[in-house]
């Protein structure tokens, strides 16, 4: 669109008047003619004029765009959360715009900040992390909904699972299949999730009778979920103990966990049963060796932005916690 394009271009290459032409933008038809509506269409076609989405938001006091902070699109959950939620914002009418912190706090504000300046009506957070740019958000009231990972600086509407459920699932199954020597890997520096699937699973261990010596527990550093697995499964495989189960609280950290136990002539289901909890969809083609409690990522778009639009309304959404499957 050429800078000199505007509403005025419009209505004199139509030969009506610009409130008419902005009445017809702005999806207002009534008070016009077909005809005169054809007419503002064909020159809006011709001469190439595009809204500015700026300028109509500061008119309406509101845009259509919706930013996503996302904590690391390497991550195939993160990158499905992130499908189905644009999906649903565009069936919506809503634009999303996707940015990547890599689980960078200063990355997190500096996008943040980015997306005030865009006028964006309402934030979608997955997996943030704590920041003093996200603090300023929820102490401002602005519309957002946290996913994966409560609000890691105070509370907020959240979408995602029971996390502790998840893990006393995991634990259950271990114990029916009467296994002896549970493990579970998880980061070291992990988030309300990660740490809520742990204590899960070793709170309903110690119901079915494990003490905590017999549970054994590696955890991993770094931001990539792939080498915190890999980095504790040689803990795990070089101990004293090696263990006959273990959860990984992500299907990275399983893929590296396996990588491990590969490297120490293990084989997995076999020598070691392994459970990881996300499930997603890549599992099937790369991991078909991995048992998941599957997470729906598929469908929390819908969920997300069913969130946001009771927020608009005024209306109180405080959580949605999504049924898992464990087959």
């Amino acid at each position: 669109m050429r800078e000199d394009v505007s509403l005025a271009t419009v209505a004199a290459r139509a030969g009506v008047s610009v409130s008419t032409v902005s009445r017809i933008v702005n999806g207002e038809m009534r008070r016009a003619s077909a005809a005169t509506v054809a007419r503002v269409l064909d020159a809006i076609e011709a001469v190439g004029y595009r809204p500015n989405p700026v300028g109509r938001a500061l008119q309406r006091g509101q845009s259509q765009l919706v930013a996503m902070i996302a904590a690391n699109l390497d991550n195939p959950a993160m990158a499905t959360i992130a499908s189905s939620t644009e999906a649903a914002l565009r069936e919506a009418g809503y634009v999303m715009i996707l940015c990547d912190t890599h689980d960078r706090p200063e990355l997190q504000d500096e996008y943040l900040h980015a997306m005030r300046a865009q006028m964006v009506r309402g934030y979608v957070l997955v997996a943030a992390v704590p920041s003093a740019g996200l603090s300023e958000l929820s102490a401002s009231g602005a519309p957002a909904v946290f996913v994966t990972r409560r609000n890691p600086t105070g509370s907020g509407p959240f979408v995602g699972i029971d996390d502790r459920a998840a893990g006393a699932r995991a634990a259950d199954y271990f114990a029916d299949l009467g296994r002896r020597a549970p493990a579970v890997v998880f980061p070291r520096l992990g988030s309300s999730a990660s740490r809520d699937r742990v204590s899960g699973f070793l709170d309903r261990l110690r119901e079915r009778g494990w003490s905590d010596e017999a549970i054994i527990r590696a955890d991993g550093e770094g931001q990539s979920h792939l080498q915190i697995g890999y980095e504790a499964g040689a803990r795990i495989f070089g101990g004293s103990r090696t263990p006959d189960a273990i959860l990984c609280v992500s299907d990275q950290i399983a893929y590296g966990v396996n990588r491990r136990a590969l490297e120490h002539g293990l084989k997995i289901p076999g020598d070691c049963d392994l459970v990881s909890i996300d499930g997603t969809p890549l599992n099937q083609w790369v991991a078909p060796w991995l048992k998941s409690i599957e997470i729906p990522y598929a469908v929390y778009g819908v969920e997300i932005v069913a969130g946001l639009q009771m927020i608009w309304r005024g209306e109180s959404f405080g959580e949605r916690l999504l049924p898992c499957k464990f087959d």
